[in-house]
């Protein structure tokens, strides 16, 4: 089993020099390579049709002869950028044959999203709370110890709000997915101002954290307008945004993981429901409080660790009326609105429209329709 545990990093400054030029040459690689396999002709065709072999002859021959201050960090971490290209391209060209919105790849800003990977075992190894790079003479040190043990496959080093992370995959048996006491099913209906209603009666509120801070960011943003382009006042302006965003993204994960985590641990079969997050993100009344949830990263934590806990997530259909049906007689009430926050069927029920949705869910199965 391939386990990926993210760990921040206790970097001296020398070390941090070394991290963000690791950082700044794999951006630079990637930006040089996209920028030559763009160049068009006066007819708007392209010059160099993208392959992977084409880009790392380009690679070899041109690049590490033009930049030779590659060679400060390790090989693999402009190397690395071919294959993330590649990968990209790979998408892109996906997206075009299947019709969809083709998004061709972008160059890479700095500051953003700052990364690079080394994919080889034997750049990189782990001691405890210790790891050590390639072309990096000391050890950095780790705020925890790795989780688990097992073959080493990977690392990736980020840089966010000024902080930086090693993402460490390993090969492991140690995962134990058993849990006793498992209830059999649940239905569980996402919401804005509860985050979850289970079908047992269970509620999750949700915590909108950009809520919370919406006003300290726009007094941030205003403030960072304000300051010269490329000042050091504008540098420092500009970390304390991305501090207070990272601050509010790690928040939200906090309750999502918590909330992925307790389900899959406590039941064997869970049923949600397949939300059209970007067409409900449309409703401009509406998206802000729906970004701040998550619905979509609450999906796919629950998925991949119901994968970990032998647990069976089922999908609802995005067009089943959970909402409209009665838990109790199935009758479906066609002139239900968001308005109405309680569910009064003709059969007499009167019951919360979210623990409503919650039960039909539960009785959900892929043939209904």
């Amino acid at each position: 089993m391939l386990i990926a545990h993210k760990v921040e990093l206790r970097p001296t400054p020398g070390q941090r020099e070394y991290l963000d030029r690791g950082c700044g040459h794999r951006r630079h690689c990637h930006n040089q390579l996209l920028e030559y396999f763009s160049q068009k002709d006066e007819a708007g065709q392209l010059v160099n049709k993208w392959s992977k072999a084409a880009a790392y002859q380009y690679y070899i021959k041109v690049l590490r002869v033009k930049f030779p201050w590659y060679a400060e960090v390790s090989s693999r971490v402009t190397r690395n950028a071919i294959d993330d290209l590649d990968n990209a391209f790979k998408h892109f060209f996906r997206r075009v044959k299947n019709g969809e919105k083709p998004g061709y790849p972008r160059f890479k800003k700095r500051d953003h999203k700052d990364s690079f990977a080394l994919r080889e075992a034997e750049k990189f190894d782990v001691n405890y709370k210790k790891l050590r790079i390639e072309k990096l003479k000391t050890w950095i040190n780790l705020r925890e110890p790795v989780r688990f043990h097992g073959k080493l496959k990977q690392v990736t080093i980020s840089k966010r709000a000024g902080k930086y992370y090693a993402s460490i995959l390993i090969e492991t048996d140690e995962y134990d997915p058993k849990d006793v006491n498992r209830q059999e099913s649940v239905g569980v209906d996402f919401g804005i101002k509860s985050l979850a209603t289970l079908s047992n009666g269970e509620s999750f509120p949700a915590s909108q954290p950009l809520k919370k801070e919406i006003r300290k960011l726009k007094k941030l943003q205003r403030n960072m307008s304000r300051k010269v382009t490329g000042s050091n006042r504008r540098a420092r302006a500009k970390l304390k945004l991305q501090k207070l965003h990272f601050r509010v993204a790690r928040q939200r994960q906090a309750i999502l993981h918590q909330l992925s985590d307790y389900l899959t641990k406590t039941f064997d079969r869970i049923v949600i429901e397949d939300l059209n997050v970007k067409g409900m993100v449309k409703n401009r009344k509406l998206s802000r409080a729906i970004s701040d949830v998550g619905f979509g990263m609450l999906r796919q934590f629950i998925e991949y660790k119901a994968k970990f806990r032998n647990c069976v997530v089922v999908i609802a259909n995005r067009f089943f009326p959970s909402s409209k049906t009665c838990s109790s007689c199935g009758q479906v009430k066609q002139d239900l609105t968001l308005k109405d926050r309680i569910y009064a069927c003709d059969c007499g029920l009167v019951i919360d429209r979210d623990l409503n949705a919650a039960l039909v869910l539960n009785k959900y199965s892929p043939d209904t329709i």
